[in-house]
């Protein structure tokens, strides 16, 4: 700690455990023991530390599990906006994603679906329901609509891994997309799903995919845990 700086001390140990947990030198279940054993080991008062660990607390870094401490969870997703399925962006970052199939059925098409994947209105179309977890913890509820018939869609291979590598095991070759991402409260049963408050904060994301002839092969409709996963852009300067 550099108790010269201008820098809140809270804060300067609120970014060296943030860095830890990043870098993977505290890893997920480690435990931090108690306000005042770390205030006493760090030299600090206990309201600094209390300080520290809240703010970690509010990030989704740390939790406080009563009978055992406060725990180092996972750390956050950041997810770059590009044409990935958020099962690869999971497995590269190290967090063993695991899926479980909540539907996976034909349904006839409603507006939003038909003009986003450009078939008529009531057509079939096929929904795939899922809930993206990481080292056990859930992350993402995920609904996706493709044409009926693109290629098959067995819950089993749904949940062993992603379906962009499904579709392009099938040979289907992704392209672009249209996205769009927003925020807004969660509902009771989403909240239900992935382990939050009811109203508590969510990251929405819309996507339509289309292949390398211009179709839309896919239009996904997906809620995130705000606590846990956030979208990272990279601008560009116009000359």
């Amino acid at each position: 700690m550099d108790r010269a700086s201008p820098v809140p001390l809270y804060f300067q140990l609120s970014q060296q455990l943030e860095a830890a947990i990043e870098h993977g030198t505290l890893t997920p279940g480690s435990l931090l023991g108690n306000e005042i054993e770390l205030a006493g080991r760090l030299g600090l008062s206990r309201p600094t530390v209390r300080q520290a660990i809240q703010s970690l607390v509010d990030k989704g870094l740390l939790v406080r599990r009563r009978g055992v401490g406060t725990q180092v969870v996972h750390s956050q997703v950041r997810r770059p906006l590009e044409l990935s399925s958020l099962y690869d962006d999971l497995e590269a970052a190290g967090q063993r994603p695991a899926t479980r199939v909540l539907r996976n059925l034909v349904e006839p098409a409603t507006a939003e679906v038909a003009a986003a994947l450009g078939v008529p209105e009531g057509s079939d179309v096929h929904l795939v329901e899922r809930l993206r977890s990481a080292h056990g913890e859930p992350m993402a509820h995920l609904c996706n609509h493709l044409p009926a018939g693109l290629l098959p869609l067995e819950t089993g291979q749904l949940e062993s891994t992603g379906l962009y590598r499904l579709m392009r095991g099938a040979g289907i070759t992704l392209h672009s997309a249209r996205q769009s991402v927003g925020a807004r409260a969660a509902t009771g049963d989403e909240a239900r799903l992935l382990g939050e408050e009811a109203g508590s904060p969510l990251l929405t994301m819309e996507r339509t995919t289309f292949d390398d002839t211009g179709r839309a092969v896919e239009f996904g409709s997906h809620v995130y845990r705000a606590s846990r996963y956030a979208f990272e852009f990279q601008l560009l300067v116009r000359p």
